[in-house]
């Protein structure tokens, strides 16, 4: 597997020494991987380890039906953090990496000489634990490649701290991966089942004829990403689900139902025999002389999160994704004819 970059301060916190960015060892990481119906974690086809925020996406929206997926906008101010810190070296790992960055010439000695009393020489670690080898791991900050530049990415500068397995998640580090936080990092991964509204009648509209409008649930269904810390048993399972539409019907000649356009749920299914005006849809006013309007339907998706310690739902911001479809609208002679 390639190598990850790193965002990084010196190995430990307030060197003058500081390397801003290095290379991270060959260790096989679970950031962005799936999980599969076996529960084994993969990443790209790859088999990885246990080290790094894990994530299951086997209920996630995938495309795999024919419907492609698509990331939320969420409502409001609200993103997901910038960066986090997570399980990442093993002892030897660690030692490799520390070794290397000694033999350059950039850091000072007196650098040097803190970190070799810090993590070799028991100021407090020794032999940068290697004797606990496979009892925990080395906890370092991580920020997605894809992050950089945005505000907050660089702040997981903590110098590297050791955590046992088993161990709760520690809290004297800012973004830490508590459950909560894990929550918000599955919301990020969360991809939900896209595709066109169904409408009826279907093809082509006829002026001042009602066009119901109505979401597909075999289409669009709740989707959830679990994220996971295997060896610190925490966890938390975040859920987008569809719960109401906005209507654009793409020209002032129209009359959207209800008015606003917003309809409270995801729209009803046009069932043969109804009649009147839907309680969620559109009339057009003007025919598209041989053109097309677009309509855009934008969908709200409620998210919740459940997880370790939290049974009951916990809710973050909605989500939000619009899609556009080409309605031609035609006069009803002409559909006659």
């Amino acid at each position: 597997m390639q190598s990850l970059i790193r965002r990084r301060s010196a190995l430990l916190a307030g060197s003058a020494a500081a390397l801003a960015t290095l290379l991270a060892p060959n260790l096989a990481h679970a950031d962005y991987g799936d999980t599969d119906t076996n529960g084994t974690v993969t990443d790209h086809g790859n088999i990885t380890a246990t080290a790094g925020v894990q994530f299951d996406k086997t209920k996630n929206g995938s495309g795999s039906d024919g419907h492609p997926a698509g990331a939320l906008k969420p409502t409001g101010n609200w993103s997901p953090p910038p960066c986090w810190y997570e399980p990442y070296y093993t002892p030897a790992q660690l030692k490799a990496s520390s070794e290397q960055v000694w033999g350059e010439q950039s850091p000072s000695w007196e650098w040097i000489s803190k970190q070799k009393a810090y993590y070799a020489d028991g100021e407090p670690y020794t032999d940068f634990n290697m004797a606990k080898t496979g009892q925990g791991y080395w906890w370092y900050g991580y920020s997605p490649p894809e992050n950089g530049g945005l505000p907050g990415a660089n702040s997981c500068t903590d110098a590297p701290f050791w955590v046992d397995k088993g161990d709760p998640v520690p809290t004297d580090h800012a973004n830490m991966p508590t459950v909560d936080e894990l929550a918000q990092l599955a919301y990020r991964e969360i991809r939900i089942p896209t595709g066109a509204a169904a409408v009826n009648p279907p093809g082509s509209q006829a002026v001042r004829i009602p066009t119901w409008v109505w979401l597909d649930p075999a289409v669009f269904h709740p989707v959830s990403v679990r994220a996971y810390l295997p060896d610190y048993n925490v966890s938390a399972t975040t859920t987008a689900e569809p719960v109401s539409i906005h209507i654009d019907p793409g020209t002032p000649y129209a009359q959207t139902f209800p008015a606003s356009g917003d309809c409270t749920n995801t729209g009803t299914e046009y069932k043969p025999g109804d009649e009147g005006d839907p309680p969620c849809g559109v009339v057009y006013l003007k025919d598209t002389d041989g053109a097309s309007y677009q309509m855009t339907v934008t969908v709200t998706w409620k998210i919740t999160w459940v997880g370790t310690g939290h049974p009951d739902p916990q809710g973050l911001p909605a989500g939000t994704f619009p899609h556009d479809q080409d309605v031609v609208v035609r006069e009803i002679q002409s559909i006659n004819r």
